[in-house]
């Protein structure tokens, strides 16, 4: 069910949203609903990974100490 919602807005920030939502082909509404339902979505700040991203975890197997070998010596040539 759908309910009216008057939002007060710097006049830069709307005109720029109007502009993006033409761009977009998306209303203003559905932006600031998808906003807030991405924001009030999971109460633990938990980011939720779409499908493409969780396919490719695992791809890539490192040993647990080489990327800290390597960002060590990254480090002290940086700062030597």
């Amino acid at each position: 069910m759908d309910t009216k919602l008057t939002l007060k807005l710097n006049k830069n920030v709307i005109e720029l949203a109007k502009k993006y939502a033409k761009e977009n082909n998306i209303s203003i509404s559905r932006m600031v609903e998808n906003y807030l339902r991405a924001i009030t979505k999971n109460k633990n700040n938990h980011i939720e990974v779409s499908p493409l991203v969780e396919s490719l975890t695992g791809v890539i197997e490192l040993k647990e100490d080489d990327y800290r070998k390597d960002y060590t010596n990254f480090l002290s040539k940086k700062y030597s």
